[in-house]
């Protein structure tokens, strides 16, 4: 069953109705390709691919004999081909159309999924670029380290989305073939060129040598594709969910007009898209570790990978594209406060510039030691007794007698301290547009 917020279209790649059509897609292709070199009649070729279509009322019908889907599906398509139905299927194992048909199924999925993060990566450069010198502070381990902006954060985001672009795009290559080499992978029955012209009629390549099936290292790689695009993903959704906190207060999933966030506490504003986006990369994960398991199968096959790949296939491919459109939506409709987060890099009263006193410190000819002493004694007195960090600095004769008053100031430009956030840009989008202004 299809969920409810599934993608129209990407939920028609996985219904029983589309997988079936596909099978005779190859089908019809293997008979062509045969029929041109002449080894079955043309016109057998013309009545499959005229009067062959898929009833799947009477597939289920059959296969609750046969207890073989495949055996099924031919037996009810030879029943609309006619006499030309003895052709059908010729040379060929189950394989050759499970796994082509598969392929096809998944090169099918990847171009929607390709879509669905070209779409993201242009909400998330919009943003990027609207808060370019939006600034924040940056937090590691959970602590305050030192300035940044929240455009810089975006721009992290998109660079990361570009590489899972990469990712899927060779994954994509990985998976588009197919196989017609039938029962072991020999050609016993097909010459190799059948299986060629079949490939090109359906645009995948000829897998180089298989066994009775497309080794499964290929569909590995695709479902760990999917889970890292789907970890990262999770990453943002974790850093929003993380920002929205109270005591934070710097970003919030857009909330809408009638939305209830609590059944007991009206006031609640809960991050649940994101807290949904983490909770469904667990199972991409989940489903890349049964893929891996896949690989390993007894000598030229046997079908343990097959029920597995009934779930984790349609489930990865569903589950990842509802997680990019839900993201995009909750990246394009993000509220940014930028006033809080202007209040929380100076809620640590200017402590997180310590790093640009030390250097400036250390250029000035003091030994890195002594000046990490000097500037972290004023950081730790700053946090204890609840007071300005510059303004101590300013009344240590030892910093001071290094270091004037003005040079102790600039330490504390934001300006200075994110000069180069447009270079960044420049690398990560490729654009010298919308430069910052000053802070």
């Amino acid at each position: 069953m299809i969920p409810r917020y599934t993608n129209p279209e990407m939920g028609r790649i996985w219904t029983d109705q589309h997988r079936y059509e596909t099978w005779l897609l190859v089908e019809t292709a293997a008979a062509e390709a045969m029929a041109e070199v002449g080894m079955i009649p043309a016109e057998a070729a013309r009545d499959i691919r005229e009067r062959g279509a898929v009833d799947i009322a009477r597939i289920e019908e059959i296969e609750a004999t046969t207890q073989h889907d495949v055996i099924a599906f031919t037996t009810a398509v030879a029943e609309r081909v006619g006499d030309s139905a003895r052709w059908l299927h010729f040379g060929l194992t189950s394989s050759d159309v499970l796994d082509t048909a598969l392929a096809l199924q998944m090169v099918e999925a990847c171009d929607l999924i390709l879509l669905d993060l070209n779409k993201l990566l242009e909400v998330i450069r919009t943003r990027a670029e609207e808060h370019r010198m939006t600034p924040m502070i940056g937090r590691t381990h959970g602590v305050h380290a030192e300035p940044m902006t929240f455009g810089l954060k975006l721009a992290l985001w998109h660079a990361e989305l570009v590489r899972n672009q990469l990712r899927l795009n060779r994954a994509r290559e990985v998976i588009r073939v197919g196989k017609v080499s039938g029962a072991v992978g020999t050609y016993a029955h097909l010459d190799p060129a059948i299986e060629t012209s079949v490939c090109e009629r359906l645009g995948l390549s000829p897998s180089p040598v298989s066994s009775q099936v497309l080794q499964r290292d290929r569909h590995a790689e695709l479902l760990a594709t999917l889970a890292i695009t789907a970890a990262s993903i999770e990453k943002f959704a974790l850093e929003i969910r993380g920002l929205q906190k109270t005591e934070i207060g710097e970003v919030e999933e857009p909330f809408g007009k009638g939305q209830k966030g609590s059944s007991a506490m009206p006031h609640k504003r809960n991050p649940i898209g994101c807290e949904q986006l983490t909770g469904l990369a667990r199972l991409l994960r989940a489903n890349a570790m049964a893929a891996l398991e896949n690989v390993a199968l007894w000598h030229e096959r046997d079908i343990s990978h097959s029920s597995v790949e009934r779930v984790i296939v349609p489930d990865s491919f569903i589950i990842l594209d509802h997680m990019l459109r839900r993201f995009t939506r909750i990246v394009s409709g993000l509220v940014v406060h930028p006033e809080r987060m202007r209040e929380n890099l100076e809620r640590s009263r200017g402590v997180v510039f310590s790093g640009s006193v030390l250097l400036e410190l250390t250029k000035r000819g003091v030994s890195r030691e002594q000046a990490y002493e000097w500037v972290q004694r004023n950081a730790m007195r700053s946090f204890d007794e609840a007071m300005d960090f510059r303004t101590l600095l300013m009344a240590d004769a030892e910093v001071t007698a290094i270091m004037p008053e003005e040079a102790l100031e600039r330490m504390f430009d934001l300006n200075v301290q994110l000069r180069h956030v447009d270079k960044i840009f420049e690398r990560v989008f490729g654009t010298n547009t919308n430069q910052g202004e000053e802070l």
